[in-house]
């Protein structure tokens, strides 16, 4: 049991893990290498440093000072979170249990280029197997992605349906060996996708050979799950595609907290770390108030 979670090593979720660890809290952070820090090759306005320095340096002190502090870490694709007696989060290696968690992985910025997706939001497309798994009791469904992700959002939809199928748009499967065995239960398309078709639903998706497949829903899990995927299957407010918090950086749910890009905002990474501070000493208060 920790009693700190943070989902995300970037500049927000790194700040956080200073100071909940330093206040005598376990902490782990879990998240890959994929903050969008790490492609800037020089920081001019960053506090502290006359000279130009790179997002990689920033990242990597980050994580060598909550290493040496104490805080845990794991470089595995996080594939959900739940909320019962306390946050269970599960990973493609491990799962960990926390009285408190912080969403800092960040804002998704790349969208699928697929014709009149976006068209069809809320009409036959969902990014929530959670939220809208239900309408789809029996119907043919079709989940688009190529990760642990996709896989993980398929088998929510077991329960509800037995025509599944996952579409990679291309892509080969990337899979850790704890899905690989799970995705043969699954049809699995990798043709290129072109558009998503229908009057005022999805009816089919259209292919790049002009070939189509008849669908009644579509739920996107592309890539890797993000912030705001966790908060949307938690019931969590979001607003354009930000997830919502108060001044102390805590969300509608106790006990999560959102802190950086994620919560939308001036993206800078004086803010993230800003807020990642913010969050962490929440969260200490917070998990002591449970323990008396």
């Amino acid at each position: 049991m920790f009693d700190v979670i943070i989902i995300g090593k970037g500049p927000a979720g790194l700040s956080a893990a200073i100071y909940t660890v330093r206040a005598g809290l376990r902490t782990m952070v879990i998240g890959q290498d994929k903050s969008v820090l790490l492609k800037a090759d020089r920081i001019e306005n960053y506090f502290g440093f006359a000279e130009p320095v790179s997002g990689k340096y920033l990242l990597e002190q980050g994580g060598k000072q909550a290493l040496k502090l104490g805080v845990k870490f794991d470089n595995n694709e996080v594939v959900a979170l739940e909320k019962g007696e306390y946050f269970e989060v599960y990973t493609t290696g491990e799962n960990y249990s926390g009285k408190a968690v912080l969403l800092a992985t960040g804002q998704q910025i790349a969208k699928v280029k697929i014709e009149r997706i976006n068209e069809f939001e809320g009409n036959g497309v969902s990014y929530c197997t959670t939220c809208d798994g239900f309408f789809y009791r029996g119907l043919k469904v079709g989940l688009l992605g190529y990760r642990d992700f996709v896989i993980h959002e398929a088998m929510e939809l077991e329960p509800l349906t037995g025509d599944i199928t996952i579409f990679t748009n291309g892509r080969q499967l990337e899979l850790s060996e704890k899905y690989k065995n799970v995705a043969q239960r699954f049809k699995i398309n990798t043709n290129i996708i072109k558009a998503i078709d229908g009057k005022d639903a999805v009816e089919h998706i259209v292919f790049d050979d002009g070939s189509k497949e008849r669908l009644d829903g579509l739920f996107v899990a592309y890539d890797s799950a993000s912030s705001i995927d966790f908060a949307r299957k938690l019931g969590v407010i979001t607003s354009k595609n930000a997830i919502v918090v108060d001044e102390k950086q805590g969300t509608n749910l106790k006990g999560l907290y959102a802190a950086g890009d994620c919560t939308g905002g001036l993206k800078q990474i004086s803010t993230a770390v800003g807020q990642g501070a913010v969050a962490a000493r929440q969260m200490i208060e917070y998990v002591r108030g449970l323990n008396k």
